[in-house]
């Protein structure tokens, strides 16, 4: 089901990149695309994760859980790092 829903995800997202250069309003950005494909990595392992076997359920979600509060906190930190120094 997870997987399923990766491939979903993927095809949606190459459609719409090509359906936003058809139309050429605003140039398509690098960091655009890597945030995309940040996220369907993101889609895939997680789905990777859950679908493994020998490990119980709940240990999956909560490594999950804390995996991605770390990250956010992560990206919170470096991204008011770079703030103060902007215009």
């Amino acid at each position: 089901m997870l997987i399923a829903l990766g491939v979903i995800l993927s095809v949606g997202f190459v459609g719409w990149l090509a359906w936003r250069a058809v139309r050429r309003k605003q140039p398509i950005k690098a960091h655009l695309v890597m945030y995309g494909l940040s996220a369907l990595a993101g889609i895939f392992t997680i789905a990777f994760f859950m679908t493994m076997e020998g490990i119980p359920r709940i240990v999956k979600v909560l490594v999950a859980i804390v995996l991605g509060a770390v990250l956010i906190f992560v990206a919170a930190r470096q991204q008011r790092r770079r703030q103060p120094g902007q215009p």
